[in-house]
Order: structure tokens, then sequence, then C-alpha cells
């Protein structure tokens, strides 16, 4: 360790010094899912295994839903107004990233973009509600330097304590397991666990670091130090070209992007182009009824009729998937029950004119603060195209349970939408001195919608890859139950999947 901390240059130390909290953010960053705080899993990679493989199969999709994209939702209002229940902006970083533009490229909605880059306020002020009061996250040298509140002392300690602490020897770890032994037990109390709240609507201390944050396990195992891993690299990314609109998102320094008609408009494009083809079949509010297979090709019941495939690439919830499994399967069904998922209530909010006392992407709660909060995002702020017209307003968006929602609030079935819009309303008053009404609103309740990679789940995953080979299931996972619940990851395991059948794409 010592060789490679002295091969490291003196520009890479002033640039990692300064860099910081991006290293500290770059536990959730690096894996394509900190610029959204809230990051629904999204069926769309189904609709990508078939956009892969157009020209080369015949493909046939089937969703029990009156549209296609799953959680990526967006409402318009006829005066121009968009809001997003799901998520609302997609990081353009490493090969996932790339790979989403391009496709975004091949669909043609490379004027729809809109980008928001690093040196944009949204990108450069986040902030923490942290004992009553927000409290902006550190950044730049000068902040890294000195002790800003709710922290107790300079980070750039943490950073470079880290760097001699000693590799990790558990096969797993919890998050807050892992960043208290390596960064301290504040930055995990605080920081970390508010960011995987806002991220995975998740508990850092039942999430899995190796499987929720490969980034920063891969970089300890490599290096022996997140720091040193985060410098000198940890391991090769996937292959993915860069298409024009991948290195424009370069050159600008983008830090997420979005749609002019909202994040629903990439399932819209894809489906378009999936029936445009004409060797696509399309089954709409089409329920799977049950699976069989004789080991060489399945049988998929359906409510209105069979369907005959060679192969099936599965981009149901895990719970879902072992519903349908036929009972010889039984091994696999109970391997896939065990993945878990979490409720979140998103509550869109349109206030008259410009009221937020600060500017930034948002702010984050930790559970020590209020279980049932997991953080407000300032929407009007990263993407102001998104507001109506006619006159200044706000939208901004509450979400609210994750792992905390039975704790809090109770069944899912049971709680009414009356109640999460006035808990959001009174978060908005409490946290953000917003005391007037909101002058429109809609309560949207995404119940199981983000899966929880608990410790062990790279263990299932191989179990459950281990017994479809095993058992010659012409079977491929897909989405985000299995390998990360980012936009950018589901839409990657629908290209990998299709590469996995037909060769590289």
């Amino acid at each position: 360790m010592k060789q490679e901390w002295e091969s490291i240059s003196l520009s890479k130390l002033q640039e990692l010094v300064s860099s910081v909290p991006k290293c500290l953010q770059s536990i959730i960053k690096r894996r394509g899912n900190a610029t959204q705080w809230l990051k629904c899993p999204c069926p769309n990679f189904f609709e990508t295994c078939c956009w892969h493989q157009m020209g080369m199969y015949c493909s046939k999709n089937n969703n029990i839903s009156h549209r296609f994209g799953g959680w990526l939702s967006s409402t318009r209002r006829e005066d121009g107004a968009v809001f997003e229940h799901g998520p609302r902006g997609i990081r353009p970083a490493g090969a996932v990233g790339r790979n989403t533009l391009n496709m975004v490229e091949d669909l043609g909605l490379e004027s729809e973009v809109l980008p928001v880059t690093y040196d944009h306020v949204a990108s450069k002020n986040r902030y923490l509600y942290v004992g009553g009061q927000l409290h902006k996250m550190p950044s730049g040298l000068g902040g890294m330097m000195c002790t800003v509140p709710p922290f107790s002392r300079p980070l750039v300690l943490s950073v470079l304590r880290e760097i001699l602490i000693s590799r990790g020897k558990e096969d797993d770890e919890s998050v807050h397991s892992f960043v208290s032994r390596r960064l301290g037990t504040e930055l995990a109390d605080i920081a970390v666990d508010s960011l995987c709240r806002g991220v995975f609507a998740g508990d850092c201390r039942r999430l899995s670091v190796r499987s929720c944050l490969p980034i920063l396990y891969n970089a300890e195992k490599a290096r022996g130090s997140v720091v040193l891993g985060m410098l000198l690299g940890a391991g090769p990314e996937p292959d993915v070209p860069t298409s024009a609109l991948a290195k424009r998102a370069s050159v600008e320094n983008w830090a997420q992007w979005s749609l002019k008609r909202g994040l629903q408009n990439l399932p819209e494009a894809l489906e378009d182009r999936m029936k445009n083809v004409g060797h696509v079949e399309v089954h709409r509010d089409s329920p799977i009824r049950g699976l069989s297979t004789n080991g060489v090709n399945w049988e998929i019941k359906l409510e209105d009729g069979t369907i005959k495939a060679d192969h099936i690439i599965a981009a149901l919830p895990a719970k879902a998937l072992a519903s349908a499994l036929p009972s010889a399967a039984q091994t696999l069904s109970q391997q896939l029950r065990e993945i878990s998922t979490v409720t979140v209530a998103v509550v869109n909010l349109e206030y008259e004119g410009f009221v937020l006392p600060v500017k930034g992407f948002g702010h984050l709660v930790p559970s020590s603060e209020d279980g049932g909060l997991l953080g407000v995002v300032y929407d009007s702020v990263p993407f102001p195209q998104h507001n109506r017209s006619g006159g200044p307003s706000t939208r901004l968006t509450v979400m609210m349970g994750g792992a905390w929602f039975h704790e809090v609030f109770g069944k899912p079935e049971e709680v009414t939408k009356e109640l999460l819009l006035e808990r959001a309303i009174q978060a908005v008053t409490s946290h953000l001195g917003i005391t007037t009404p909101p002058v429109w609103n809609v309560v949207a309740l995404l119940q199981d919608c983000i899966p929880q990679y608990y410790l062990g789940h790279w263990k299932r995953l191989e179990m459950m890859r281990k017994y479809i080979k095993d058992h010659n299931l012409p079977l491929t996972l897909v989405g985000a139950s299995y390998e990360g619940v980012s936009v950018n990851d589901v839409i990657f395991s629908g290209r990998v999947a299709a590469e996995g059948l037909v060769g590289k794409i």
C-alpha cells in the first residue's frame, strides 16, 4: 500500500481533497444513482431487451399495466407542468450511464434531453436535515478542511484516516459497518444513513455493501483502501461505446439529465419503436397465470391465451416471478421470495411563486431524525423547464416510508392518501418554513417498489444462477431485483441479457 500511495501524484492528491464530498458521495454516485435520491426500479429493462434484439429475434413483451415503463411515471398538465412520481433524473456517468445515453440517441430523443451540469446550483448544493435545521453538505477544499455542521470535525480527517485502515476480511458487510470501519461512525450515522435512505429507501444497517455499493467493496479488496481504489481504479468497466450524445455529456460535464416531457417519455419511445419494427409482439394488460417448461422451451399461460417461447428473459419482480414458476422449481422460487422490497409514498406539491429558502437539489433526512421522512427534492431547481407556464411556481417532491413504512404509517393498503398528504405538507412547513398551502398536489403510493439487497444477497444470486444452469432452464433474470436498482442499472441488465442470447451488440 505504501508504494501505491507514493505513486500518486501531487495533482491527484489535490484533486482527492478538493473532490470530497464527491468521494464520500461516490458511495452512491459511482453506482449511477445518487443524483436522484429516490431510485424506484424501472421495468423498462424488458423493453430494452426487445430493443437490443430487434432484427434478430421475434420478441414478445407482456405487461400487466395499462402503460409501459413501470415506476417511470410522469404527469403532464396542459399548462406545461411535469411531475415525476418515480425517478426524476438519470446520471450519465460510467458505462451504464453511457449505455442509456446511447439508447436515447438511437431513439432520436437527443433534442428532448434536459441536462444539469456539475456547476449548476442543484449539483453543488445538497442538504441534510439534522437537529431540526438544514445543513449544506461540505464542498470544495475549504469545506473539507473546516468543521462544518452537522459534522464534528473536518471531513478530510476521515478521508486521510481511511487510507491507513486495514482491509476487511469478511465476504460481506453492512453499508453502515463498512463506512463506520473505514470513515468513522459519524459519517455512517448521518451522511451514509441519509444517502441509503434516499437511494434505496433502505436501512444502511441491513443493506449489503457488496451488493449495493460494489464499487466500494471492490476498491477495498483491490487496493486495501476506498480512496486508493477510487484514485487508481479497482477493475475494468464494461465495454460500452461512446455515442455523440454520451460524448456531449462528458464534454459539457453533465451531472444528470431528464427529458422535456418527463422520464416516462423514454419507455414511450421504446414502445413506439418496438411496435413500428413489425416483428415485436406486445401484449398489454396480460397478467401471467403460470409458466411450465419441458426443459427445452416454455409455455406461458396468460389470461387471453398461451404463448410458447424458446427462452424467457424475466423482468418481473423477484416475488412475482416466484409465484409464476412451476412447482418443480420450488427451490428457485423460495430464493426469489427471500429478496425483500419496500414501499415508498411520493407526494408531489406545487406552490405559487418561488418559496424555497435555499437553492439546491433537495435535502435528505437521517433515520435518527425522522424515520418516516426520507427527503424532499426541490424539483424546480434542477428542472425549471418542468414548471408551468404563466407565472412563477415551485415544485417539490416529498418521499416517505421505505424500510420504515410499516413502523410509521402501518399497512400500505390501509393508509389513506389524505394522511400522506398531510404528513408531506407538515414536513415542508417544518423543514423549509413554507406556510402557504400548495395549489396542487398528487399522492402516489409505490408498493414494493425498491428491492433491498440485504447481507448475503450476492450469495443468493450465485445459488439462483447455479440452479438455473444445473437444471438447464432457458431463463435469464434481469431487472432491479438482482444487480442494481437505478434506471441505468436495469436498462444495462437488458443489454447484458440480450447479448447473452445473441452475442455482442
